[in-house]
């Protein structure tokens, strides 16, 4: 069996269950030593603290002990891989740069980079959007993904060689009813994906945006089902993705066979952003 992976280092954002949780799996499948990040970690002390500042679905997750940062990296050594974990809030500058220097210094490199860190809790109408959840959401999902892009970029320069996934949603390129931030940060993910393309080309650094759709992830069983059943109607499969559709986008785009794809917002939805009827 070939593993495309082998040898490469991943560092995955917003690992600690969902699509972040199920790309690092799929990575150390396909061969990858893997570093998986969350600001919630199991064994944290002030993990309900943490939760409370984040929103109600940490909340809900934490209460429910839906963390699973540190039992994935023993997941992963268990396929003979190397692995760690790291608390890592995106949204800190100075601690994302000090956990990317010690994964370097602990891994050797960092070749692969999974921003899937974000938040998906604030809906709302215009009028009535929270102002302090719409800071958050730019925080989080847009300048998290950018503090985690400067961070690792010295070191895929250095090495001439480097894989940047952001996750970017249908939201970003259909708008979302009731989710003017959410939307807003995922659309300029898209931006931020193909202007970071353009500098890291010169060094073979490709840089790429998943575009997903309507996944079945813990968050979306927490969605009104007569939602759920309106948005699942709008895909050409009627039926939600499973997070191991995302993961296996990811890891063909991170490999050496995508070499040449670049800039791109693949989208992995299920034909939701087609004409159904």
């Amino acid at each position: 069996m070939t593993l495309p992976l082998e040898g490469k280092v991943a560092l995955v954002t917003g690992a600690s269950r969902g699509l972040g949780r199920a790309d690092a799996l799929k990575l150390a499948e396909a061969g990858a030593d893997v570093v998986v990040t969350d600001i919630l970690i199991e064994d944290d002390q002030n993990l309900e603290n943490t939760s409370e500042s984040l929103g109600p679905i940490a909340q809900i997750m934490t209460q429910t002990k839906q963390i699973y940062t540190k039992s994935t990296t023993e997941q992963i050594r268990e396929m003979g891989r190397k692995a760690a974990a790291f608390k890592m809030d995106v949204t800190d500058r100075s601690e994302v740069e000090t956990v990317m220097k010690q994964v370097k210094e602990q891994f050797g490199k960092i070749d692969i980079l999974i921003n899937n860190a974000g938040t998906l809790d604030h809906t709302a109408r215009i009028e009535d959007q929270n102002d302090g959840f719409w800071e958050r959401d730019l925080r989080v999902n847009l300048t998290g993904a950018y503090n985690c892009c400067k961070a690792v970029w010295p070191y895929m320069k250095e090495q001439n060689w480097g894989r940047i996934i952001n996750m970017a949603s249908v939201a970003g390129t259909l708008g979302g009813y009731g989710q003017a931030s959410y939307s807003t940060t995922k659309a300029g993910i898209l931006g931020l994906t193909k202007s970071l393309a353009l500098e890291g080309a010169r060094y073979n650094i490709t840089v790429n945006a998943i575009v997903p759709g309507i996944i079945k992830t813990e968050a979306f069983e927490f969605t009104n089902p007569s939602m759920r059943e309106r948005m699942i109607a709008r895909t050409a499969f009627k039926r939600p993705g499973e997070p191991e559709d995302i993961a296996n986008a990811i890891a063909f785009l991170v490999s050496e066979q995508a070499g040449y794809i670049t800039g791109a917002g693949l989208p992995v939805a299920g034909g939701i952003d087609l004409f159904t009827f």
